[in-house]
């Protein structure tokens, strides 16, 4: 087995996009659609990176390499959301060819072939390196195996063409690291910072405040102008940003199996039980009459969640279902148990990495991650701790890696300590890898245990007749109401129709909220000949006959205040409801008893103790900063003036201060907020990056 299969099965990081940036150019992408020219015209301009045109031919060329490596890997053609990834993963690749690497050209950057050997077989390997050439009985990296492997590498070859192009994308791997960290490395926290987060997270204060929060006050008592909508948006500009968009209205005509269709897909479901216990070959007859397929030998962890306890109380040759899902039901005949060689683990984790490969670097890392542990050992949701400190995708699943096996699928490191771990539950110690520091949660037990069970698994799908008769029915809709007007008044007479709104889509979106493969609809709102107002034809998408009306368009280089419409509405009116409460408010005096009785209706006084400036959280305002802010510049017993804050009006009064203890060195705070200023860095780094290139994209006019 070649090593660049090694590393597509055990990495899972296709060679082409190991050269992407591993923190700025991501996913996205498609290939298969025939629309080539979508509008009609003879332009093949897809877009434009850092004055660079990117022509339907090569974009499209772009994409289908991607497919091939994509079908290499999984051993399968991409479905028609991975074919969309494919086109966004493609696209991404063109902006890092054009508008990164124009970049990294101008400071210089660059990767010698001694620096490239070293990553290979030299002192610093490449972690993707050491992990494909790790002695799997010693568990230490053999630099032999390496040297060996590339004196088989003869010159006209697959296996060498492969290598380069791997090599290639280490080395425009490391270039974007270089630029990335040097960019990281000009984040500086002072020590000032440091201490001002120290206290604005352990300074406490214990408030009263009188609170009238803008929902007391009836919207329907607010007139809201367009002219003040105008000026709202003239003095806050830089907050709303132009984008070409459009704004619909639709209905949905579901096509649902009838009662008729459904009583013959149970005389159908019941024909196949019967014969599905006489099977001699059930997983062959299974396979047959299914809709979809599923494996016969399953482990724990492939079990549908209906089986995952039923089985334990299925007999040997019993047949038993329907199970439904949905559309799709499924019958099973469970012929017993197998063990396997491997065995299979369910865990979550939560990554620390240092910030660069220095021991400083480890060791606060490692200090980093003992810190977490020790909060989840103390009660502490690992799930939330993961979700605000993973340093890696699982982050954003609480720090769930799903399933794996002990084949390799996880670094050796890792994957010893979760597979030599019984039962469930937070591992007690950090384990180190290549990668960094881990925290792991077992949160299935590990199992070699193999099902063997053959399921038929069948799609209840509605007749032609019943498709043609929900189509009838859109129709007529679509025929009868051709304009805004007529549309919004069918939809107050007849109750039976759901109308859905979808704001502002871009151009590049294939959904109307969660209707799937609405491409066509989007298309259609944005083609220069649909004008606002407009009732679009009959189109499908998800199985279900769409009829839309556009209600509004956003140009970018023309902001509007109808484009945000509802978003101002709501500011302006609350700007006005808090005029009217401080009109009220102004000169009462007393307690803040006193002054909410004479404010009338809506008025609460609260207490809050213990609220700090970073974290503090009033009883009904919430996380109010204005108020916090307040607060806190406040000295003991004082109370401030009536003034308005984000949800309402408020009269603060500060109890009591309690000052964070004094200490003498900051470094913690320092070295957290370094970190996190870095981990924002790439992000601001990359759309840095894109702005700078003025990207042109008119995908959307092909796909």
């Amino acid at each position: 087995m070649s090593l660049i299969t090694k590393i597509r099965e055990k990495s899972g990081v296709a060679i082409g996009v190991i050269a992407i940036s591993l923190i700025l150019f991501i996913i996205g992408g498609d290939l298969l659609s025939t629309n080539s020219f979508f509008g009609g015209g003879n332009s093949q301009k897809v877009g434009e990176i850092a004055g660079n045109t990117i022509l339907y031919q090569d974009f499209n060329k772009q994409v289908e390499a991607g497919r091939v490596n994509f079908q290499a890997q999984s051993g399968r053609a991409p479905s028609d959301q991975e074919t969309v990834q494919l086109r966004e993963q493609a696209w991404n690749q063109f902006i890092g060819d054009y508008a990164l690497t124009k970049e990294l050209d101008a400071l210089g950057i660059e990767v010698t072939p001694d620096e490239l050997a070293d990553m290979v077989q030299g002192v610093n390997i490449h972690p993707q390196v050491r992990q494909q050439f790790t002695n799997p009985q010693t568990g230490q990296f053999d630099k032999t195996q390496i040297i060996a492997y590339l004196k088989t590498l003869k010159a006209g070859t697959p296996q060498l063409a492969q290598w380069q192009a791997f090599e290639k994308g280490l080395a425009e791997q490391r270039r974007q690291e270089k630029y990335f960290n040097l960019l990281r490395l000009t984040n500086y926290v002072t020590t000032a910072e440091a201490k001002r987060d120290y206290e604005n997270q352990t300074a406490k204060a214990d408030v009263r405040y009188l609170y009238v929060p803008f929902y007391s006050v009836p919207d329907s008592t607010i007139q809201v102008t367009d002219a003040q909508l105008e000026d709202y948006l003239g003095k806050h500009r830089d907050q709303y940003k132009g984008a070409d968009t459009r704004s619909l209205q639709y209905v949905i005509f579901p096509v649902i199996p009838s009662k008729q269709d459904s009583a013959t897909f149970k005389n159908q479901l019941t024909d196949l039980a019967k014969n599905l216990a006489k099977s001699t070959n059930d997983s062959a007859f299974a396979l047959l009459n299914s809709d979809v397929a599923s494996p016969y030998y399953l482990s724990a962890s492939q079990l549908p969640e209906q089986l995952k306890e039923a089985v334990t109380t299925f007999n040997v040759g019993g047949v038993y279902g329907p199970y439904r899902e949905g559309n799709l039901y499924s019958i099973y005949k469970y012929d017993g148990t197998k063990t396997d060689s491997l065995s299979t683990v369910r865990a979550s984790h939560i990554l620390i990495q240092p910030t660069d490969k220095s021991d400083s670097a480890k060791a606060t890392a490692r200090q980093r991650a003992l810190n977490i542990l020790n909060q989840v050992k103390g009660g502490s949701s690992f799930e939330a701790m993961a979700a605000t400190n993973g340093m890696d995708g699982s982050a954003q699943q609480g720090g769930d890696l799903g399933y794996f096996k002990n084949n390799g699928q996880m670094v050796k490191g890792f994957q010893d300590a979760v597979f030599a771990f019984n039962g469930t539950g937070l591992m007690p110690n950090l384990v180190e890898t290549d990668f960094g520091f881990h925290i792991i949660k077992v949160t299935e037990p590990k199992s070699n245990l193999i099902y063997k069970i053959a399921a038929i698994n069948k799609e209840i799908v509605p007749s032609e007749a019943t498709r043609d008769e929900a189509y009838r029915r859109a129709e007529a809709f679509a025929g009868e109401n051709q304009s805004q007007e007529a549309f919004e008044a069918t939809l107050k007479k007849d109750k039976t129709l759901a109308a859905l709104r979808a704001e502002r889509i871009p151009e590049t979106s294939t959904n109307l909220n969660t209707l799937q493969d609405a491409r066509e609809v989007i298309r259609w709102a944005f083609d220069d000949k649909t004008d606002a107002g407009e009732v679009s034809p009959v189109y499908e998408a998800d199985e279900r006959y769409v009829v839309a009306v556009l209600t509004n368009k956003t140009a970018k280089d023309d902001v509007k205040a109808a484009d945000f419409k509802d978003e101002l509405t709501a500011k302006v009116r609350n700007d006005l409801k808090g005029e009217q409460i401080l009109k009220k408010l102004q000169g009462t005096a007393g307690t803040l008893e006193q002054i909410a009785q004479k404010s009338g209706a809506g008025a609460l006084v609260e207490t809050a103790n213990g609220v700090t400036l970073a974290t503090g959280v009033l009883t009904s305002a919430g996380a109010d900063p204005v108020a916090l802010g307040k607060a806190f510049g406040l000295k003991p017993g004082q109370k401030s003036k009536p003034f308005v804050g984000d949800g309402g009006v408020f009269i603060m009064e500060t109890l009591r201060q309690i000052p964070a203890p004094v200490i003498a060195d900051f470094t913690q705070y320092k070295t957290i907020a370094q970190q996190q200023s870095a981990q924002r860095a790439s992000f601001y780094i990359g759309e840095a990056v894109k702005e700078n290139a003025k990207i042109v994209d008119n995908r959307a006019r092909f796909y």
